[in-house]
Parts: structure tokens; C-alpha cells; sequence
């Protein structure tokens, strides 16, 4: 399978994107722009992000505290500068508990180094997640080498998770029903 082609396969997926910030080696904020985050784990709280062998964040993330910012809608300016198009003005930084932080995010996760794997061109980071804050802002999202922003909901997303979904809730699509007020009271006995 020809590596573009793979690719394009990986990009059917819609994807967050992060910023996972961290210090460099002369304790500086340091960046980069990652789809490659999830969850892992509630107990303990861990999450992983996974970055090619070739950045710079790469080789500060060893054994060493890091945040995953979740960017929000608004932030694609922010996403490219860690992506490598800085942007004017740069980020505001903010102290974290693990690492320096994005300001603005829809959500950052601060972690304590847990393990790292080996990934092929990339290596897999597991973080242990000792502080969470949410927003309440929208994400951006990454899909077909494309940002994108969230949208409007699906109408069937107002039924997740409910009993009462027409689609596979506690009746299928073929049940009926004769109201109360046509029904005769002797045909109930």
C-alpha cells in the first residue's frame, strides 16, 4: 500500500486537534499541533498522544511533563503557529500545573509522564492526568486535511442515549397505537 494512499485512509477520521505544550531544554514554552490524542483511561486518569519521531517536541516529551490543550474553534491561527506558520501576534501562555498552557483552549489536560512506547516513525506518550479544565467552547476539528468547526448537531443526536429514540428505542417503527378515548370500556374487562 502506497504510504499517500494509507494516508488518505487515516484522514477519513475526524479528528480534535491539540497543541501539546511542554518545556524545551532551556525551559522554554514549547508546542506542537498533534490529532493524534485520546483517552485511555479513567482509573488511573491517563491519556496518549502520539508524535513523529522527527519534531522537536518529540525529544522535550521523554520523561517530562506535558499538557494537551484542546484547541478551540477559533484557535486554527494558534494550531498553524505550532504547525509550523507562527503566527503574529504568537500564543498567550499561561503556567500550568504540569507544563505551561495555552490560553483560550476549549480544554487542557496537564500530565504527568506515565510511559512511552515505541510507534514505528512515531512515538507513543502516555500521559497521567493530574489537572482538567473545560471551557465550554467549541473544538476545531481535523478532517480530509481540512480544519473544520462542529456544526450544528445531527436531529438524531437529540435522541442519544434516550429510551425513547424513534430509531431504537422501546418501540420499532412498526408498533401502533389506538388512544385511550376510542377504546370501549367493555373490550377492557
Amino acid at each position: 500500500m502506497e504510504r499517500k494512499a494509507l494516508q488518505n485512509v487515516f484522514g477519513q477520521f475526524a479528528s480534535g486537534v491539540t497543541v501539546i505544550t511542554c518545556r524545551n531544554a532551556d525551559g522554554e514554552p514549547h508546542g506542537a499541533t498533534v490529532t493524534a490524542f485520546t483517552a485511555v483511561s479513567l482509573e488511573p486518569r491517563l491519556c496518549q498522544v502520539t508524535l513523529t519521531r522527527k519534531s522537536k517536541a518529540c525529544g522535550f516529551l521523554h520523561d517530562q511533563p506535558f499538557a494537551v490543550n484542546i484547541m478551540a474553534a477559533d484557535q486554527l491561527d494558534i494550531a498553524m503557529h505550532f504547525a509550523g506558520r507562527p503566527a503574529t501576534p504568537g500564543p498567550r501562555w499561561a503556567d500550568g500545573p504540569t507544563a505551561p498552557v495555552l490560553c483560550g483552549a476549549a480544554a487542557t489536560l496537564s500530565c504527568e509522564p506515565w510511559r512511552s512506547y515505541d510507534g514505528g516513525d512515531h512515538v507513543i506518550f502516555i500521559g497521567e492526568i493530574v489537572d482538567a479544565q473545560a471551557s465550554g467552547r467549541s473544538p476545531l476539528l481535523y478532517y480530509r486535511s481540512t480544519f473544520h468547526d462542529l456544526g450544528e448537531p445531527s436531529v438524531n443526536s437529540l435522541w442519544t442515549l434516550c429510551a425513547d429514540d424513534p430509531h431504537s428505542g422501546w418501540f420499532d417503527s412498526a408498533t401502533t397505537f389506538t388512544p385511550f378515548h376510542l377504546t370501549r370500556t367493555d373490550q377492557l374487562a
